[in-house]
């Protein structure tokens, strides 16, 4: 490993000439400015009388609420947490209903037709983002915003799309209240930065070894509880920082079908890396599920692996592991020789739907 292009440093500069490495090491600062800003947002006290929070939001500034939703659950939040990723707002939205719109632009179409509706069916309405026809759209109304400046990728603005719903939940009273948790989740990302980051040799980089280990393969990354939401952000990390296919699925659903498609057709199961997410508070049953699955799939001649997820709370434990992922998919693009912030598919798509 002494010759890795992970280890050079022209690598970096000419591959990644828009610095997303930048953006993904500066994660915990960016969940700290975040947390602390919509703590400070001002809100009307009725939003204290919600009995639901529906989550507006897609790709990047999507993923957000899923996590929410699933730290909710986790920490036995007596609101529900729904999130939306469509055009179609549920019939379930009502005056009583918290809607939150989360978009990075402002211009998401499906966030803006949501939005819309929520409005006209009385529900109560909050905007997260940096601008655009969301924010002009909550201003006209008399809806609150939290705006922030970014100037990276949606998906490397995680701190905004979910540390600012955290804080907001939590405040509002809506689910338990992690302001504990945050100092140490922080401390702890911030250490992993240190053994994972860009100076760190291949030969003692857990990050770029895994990277090493996914590369030419297609990845299935499995989760359960409050880490599955997790998961999915590491196959949509993988499509767009290394302009890859990977793929996501969740513990212990994944044992009542998949197991009998391990083995077959040959020619995709050799080409297959597993790698399952364990984290230290997953019940203890599915705990045991991992192993087993492992098996199973080793038996089949699948390659796979377990992540051990550390952490001194739940939410330390998806903040690191998110932040993993968010490095393990960097440094596979490198390795594919693509450039890691590029986004022109995703541009092509909002480009011809936009003249349609």
């Amino acid at each position: 490993m002494t010759h890795s292009p992970l280890d050079a440093l022209d690598t970096y500069a000419r591959l990644d000439p828009a610095d997303l490495y930048g953006r993904i090491a500066a994660l915990p600062a960016q969940i700290d400015e975040a947390w602390h800003a919509a703590r400070a947002l001002e809100l009307p006290d009725s939003f204290r009388e919600s009995d639901r929070v529906v989550v507006l939001g897609m790709g990047g500034s999507g993923i957000g609420g899923s996590l929410l939703r699933a730290l909710a659950l986790d920490l036995g939040a007596k609101t529900p947490v729904d999130v939306v990723r469509g055009y179609e707002l549920p019939a379930f939205v009502d005056e009583r209903s918290l809607v939150i719109a989360s978009s990075n632009s402002g211009n998401t179409e499906e966030v803006g037709a949501t939005f819309s509706a929520a409005r006209a069916g009385g529900a109560k309405r909050l905007a997260i983002t940096t601008g655009g026809r969301l924010l002009e759209a909550a201003r006209a109304s008399g809806a609150p915003a939290l705006t922030f400046t970014w100037g990276g990728e949606p998906r490397a603005a995680l701190g905004w799309s979910f540390a600012s719903l955290l804080a907001i939940c939590g405040r509002l009273g809506l689910m338990p209240d992690v302001q504990a948790d945050v100092a140490p989740a922080l401390a702890e990302m911030r250490a992993l930065v240190a053994q994972i980051g860009r100076d760190v040799p291949e030969a003692s980089n857990p990050a770029k070894q895994l990277a090493r280990r996914l590369s030419g393969t297609l990845p299935v990354f499995v989760a359960a509880q409050a880490l599955a939401p997790v998961a999915y952000r590491w196959r949509t990390q993988v499509n767009e920082n290394a302009k890859s296919w990977a793929m996501a699925d969740e513990l212990p659903e994944m044992n009542h079908n998949a197991p009998l498609g391990y083995g077959a057709p040959a020619n995709v199961a050799a080409a297959m890396h597993i790698v399952l997410l364990r984290h230290a508070s997953m019940h203890d049953r599915i705990s045991r599920r991992v192993d087993l699955t492992l098996e199973q799939l080793r038996a089949a001649n699948v390659a796979a692996e377990v992540i051990e997820t550390p952490g001194s709370s739940v939410l330390a434990q998806m903040l690191w592991a998110i932040q993993l992922g968010d490095f393990v998919s960097y440094y596979l693009g490198l390795l594919y020789g693509v450039d890691p912030s590029e986004m022109r598919a995703l541009e092509w798509i909002k480009t011809r739907l936009a003249a349609s």
